[in-house]
């Protein structure tokens, strides 16, 4: 049993380590940091607490994640459409 604490102890303090800065982080790094908080919850060991704090973390990950494909998704759009005569609009895109 104390195995299982160390090891719930160790995991806290290795998704602690890597708190992510939601509106800084790339899509990849926060789809990275999703993985290691869902394998954290599926262990089941950690004090609620911490599991409430790894939750809420990947909540705003998962939001900001929706947002980044939904800029792609539109950006991606606006690159493929064209006027009523089938000739390509062209605009400037932000790019930030």
């Amino acid at each position: 049993m104390a195995i299982r604490r160390t090891t719930a102890a160790t995991e806290a303090n290795k998704t602690e380590e890597a708190p992510t800065d939601v509106d800084s982080a790339t899509f990849e790094e926060s789809i990275r940091r999703l993985g290691e908080i869902v394998d954290a919850l599926e262990g089941g060991e950690l004090p609620l607490e911490d599991s409430l704090r790894l939750f809420e973390e990947g909540v705003k990950l998962t939001r900001a994640s929706q947002a980044k494909l939904d800029r792609a998704e539109k950006r991606v759009e606006e690159l493929l459409s064209v006027d009523e005569d089938g000739k390509p609009l062209v605009r400037e895109i932000d790019l930030e």
